[in-house]
């Protein structure tokens, strides 16, 4: 798969201005609409895809959910570097439609093969392709926008396709339930299974299909990386995958969004396990309560992306990175502290809107200083990062807050008086303070980080 260098993408400095005046001015560019496209039907097909596979793994046993999960996750453990050394060394756009061709011939089958073994296999298959289409994405957006004005634009409306499709997809998944009891009534049907399940996954296949259809009319050119000129062993391989990881290491800038990203995860990432607890036990509301803190976290990060691109162009963009990942600390440990529903509600909604800015200008930015021939792998890498932190973040959260609640007790008897007003102190007020705190300090630490970027391309 051999492909021709474009013309080279030089990054602007970290300090330049980082908005665009008019974002919506990048559906403009060639080649764009295919893209967000592809993203907007893939993710809906998404939505619907994984709580079909989910219902179809928790019919066939009690274990089967655990281990499809695993399935999904495992891919991104143990195969992202070398997914990140292939997709910079083929031709990403070959990459992406072969991706989709395959997620799509794996979905159609899956509904006849819905044992333990079947869900896991194709599970496991199916991530391993997302693995691939995901970083060979990230690094083509540069070359598709190729003005680096639009690749704030770009990212926030890459946010909306992959999240803001849930209530599409969910919609979806209920209409096929009423589709699935029409199409019961014909017996000429029966073979084919046409349950609402089944009907879910091959929907997420028809998509996939669109996708790959789309991305083919990308109007890329093709790239040629030094890799080209070397016979592609498994020696080579393994060599671009250390180059690739050396130069995370060694990239101040690149660095610092990584660690950013990867501290607000596990900060941040505790609101979901303990969300529930924490609005019974802490704010002692209704079980609706954490539906209402979690769509104020969903608004939030609509409100953060809008703010971004419409309100906040004169700032800096890693300025615009490192702070918004440090006021979602600060919002996270506020969150810790209060008591009341609606507070809570409009704090959430705070973390959301600096999460939100944190993920586009994070993306933006490593888009924007990674040279076109490492950007594969160091979004594979960044996957990784992502994966490995939200597990943490969502396994290890629960134990956090229980260990620190029994030390509450055995200290100060689980609360605290100042000023004559008593104030407890549970595990999980404690853990979601811990999970601000984190957040903060690699926000502090990302900055660092871009100062000694910033300090070495001026030479200051």
């Amino acid at each position: 798969m051999s492909e021709q260098q474009p013309a080279p993408f030089i990054p602007p400095s970290p300090d330049q201005e980082p908005i665009p005046p008019k974002p919506w001015g990048v559906f403009r560019v060639p080649g764009f609409p295919r893209l967000f496209g592809a993203q907007v039907v893939s993710s809906i097909g998404d939505w619907i895809g994984l709580v079909a596979i989910l219902a179809l793994a928790s019919r066939v046993s009690t274990n089967a959910v655990g281990l499809v999960m695993i399935a999904r996750m495992l891919p991104g453990f143990l195969l992202a570097p070398l997914g990140g050394a292939l997709v910079d060394r083929w031709n990403r756009k070959v990459v992406m439609v072969t991706a989709d061709i395959g997620r799509a011939a794996l979905l159609v089958v899956l509904p006849f093969w819905d044992d333990l073994l079947g869900l896991v296999v194709i599970s496991f298959s199916i991530e391993v392709l997302t693995l691939m289409w995901g970083p060979a994405k990230d690094a083509t957006v540069p070359n598709v926008v190729k003005d680096p004005e639009h690749l704030a634009a770009a990212n926030s409306l890459g946010l909306v396709a992959a999240f803001g499709t849930f209530p599409i997809g969910s919609v979806l998944f209920a209409v096929l339930a009423a589709v699935s009891s029409w199409l019961a009534n014909f017996d000429a049907l029966s073979a084919l299974r046409p349950e609402q399940a089944s009907l879910a996954i091959w929907m997420d296949g028809i998509t996939f299909l669109v996708s790959a259809i789309l991305i083919s009319g990308l109007p890329l050119r093709g790239r040629r990386t030094e890799a080209h000129e070397h016979r592609q062993t498994a020696r080579e391989t393994w060599r671009q995958i250390v180059e690739g990881l050396s130069y995370i290491r060694s990239h101040p800038l690149v660095r610092g969004v990584m660690i950013g990203l990867a501290g607000g995860l596990l900060g941040g990432g505790a609101i979901v396990p303990l969300g529930a607890v924490f609005a019974e036990k802490v704010l002692d509301a209704d079980a609706s309560a954490f539906g209402f803190l979690t769509t104020a976290l969903g608004v939030g990060a609509a409100i953060g992306v809008g703010t971004l691109l419409w309100a906040q162009r004169r700032l800096p963009r890693a300025q615009v990175f490192t702070w918004s990942v440090i006021a979602t600390g600060i919002a996270i440990l506020t969150v810790s502290l209060v008591s009341t529903l609606a507070l809570a509600i409009v704090l959430v909604l705070l973390v959301g809107a600096g999460a939100g800015c944190g993920y586009v200008t994070g993306f933006t930015l490593l888009q924007e200083s990674a040279a076109d021939e490492m950007r594969g792998r160091m979004f594979a890498t960044l996957y990784t990062v992502v994966r490995v932190c939200l597990l943490l973040s969502l396994t290890v959260s629960p134990f956090v807050a229980s260990l620190l609640g029994g030390l509450s007790d055995w200290l100060v008897g689980g609360e605290i008086t100042v000023g004559g007003v008593s104030i407890g102190l549970s595990g999980v007020r404690l853990a979601l303070a811990a999970g601000g705190i984190l957040t903060i300090m690699s926000g502090v630490f990302a900055r660092r980080r871009m100062r000694r970027f910033d300090q070495l391309e001026h030479g200051t």
